[in-house]
């Protein structure tokens, strides 16, 4: 059983300017690209306020028991703060300078991360910083070379819960009016599996190049209606030239006509 964060004493101070931040690098090459994937999407959807802000390996600061807590998820989504982004350019406190991140993730790699760790006394493991102290209502784990996903939500016990994947084995993020789920494919010399975005209508949030290629496709699309709408009306015109030409020669055979029966002195009927 996780410890009570009731029992530590949580505040929410701004980092002083001075304090030396981890600048280790990221686990590997595949976690930067998964982070920028998430955001591209948000951001073409026009899913991304002026206000809000998304996290990418990037401190998310508490002060636990008068000592300063950071922890640096791999990909987070804070719906609104509340300061210029030159305040929080370093590092971002809840609370303090804005809303608490309505989810965070964690990459598993090949570098043990600690990403079940409950453990409550300093430094506190990233689950219960999560959960207890943060109190971060959605905690994603995915696992990359194997596509796994899992997504726990804050329960009204204020404990993570393994949620169940809908019918398309997608996760209704409700904070973000969104779906979350693994798409396998490619992006930037990478194939393998991606978390994407869905709407509630099961709409895929689509990266720059796929955004362009369906703007090209349906710019094809469009160029081949009109080309088959030039085509069916040159041959409406065609039909109605014929049309008028089938006219006018009846027109003329009937002149011819009349003017026959007139030399034979049979005054034709009009």
């Amino acid at each position: 059983m996780l410890a009570n964060a009731a029992t530590h004493e949580v505040t929410w101070e701004k980092l002083p300017d001075d304090f030396v931040l981890d600048n280790e690098p990221v686990d590997n090459i595949n976690q930067p690209l998964l982070a920028a994937a998430l955001t591209e999407s948000l951001e073409l959807a026009g899913r991304l306020p002026a206000d809000a802000l998304t996290i990418t390996n990037y401190g998310i600061c508490a002060t636990l028991n008068n000592r300063f807590v950071i922890k640096a998820p791999d990909w987070g989504y804070v719906s609104s703060i509340r300061v210029s982004r030159e305040e929080v350019k370093r590092s971002y406190t809840p609370r303090l300078q804005g809303d608490i991140p309505v989810i965070v993730m964690e990459f598993i790699s090949d570098t043990e991360g600690g990403e079940y760790s409950s453990k409550p006394t300093y430094p506190p493991g990233k689950w219960f910083y999560y959960e207890q102290i943060l109190q971060v209502s959605n905690y994603v784990i995915f696992e990359p070379e194997g596509g796994v996903l899992e997504v726990y939500r804050r329960d009204d016990l204020g404990h993570y819960e393994l949620q169940t994947p809908d019918a398309n084995n997608r996760h209704w993020i409700a904070e973000m009016n969104l779906f979350l789920g693994v798409w396998k494919g490619s992006r930037e010399n990478r194939t393998g599996y991606w978390l994407r975005w869905w709407d509630n209508n099961s709409e895929l949030l689509l990266w720059g190049l796929e955004l362009a290629a369906k703007e090209r496709q349906e710019k094809n699309v469009a160029q081949q209606l009109a080309e088959q709408e030039r085509q069916r009306a040159e041959q409406e015109s065609q039909r109605a030239e014929q049309e008028s030409q089938r006219a006018e020669q009846e027109s003329q055979r009937a002149e011819r006509l009349a003017a026959q029966l007139k030399a034979l002195g049979v005054e034709p009927e009009v």
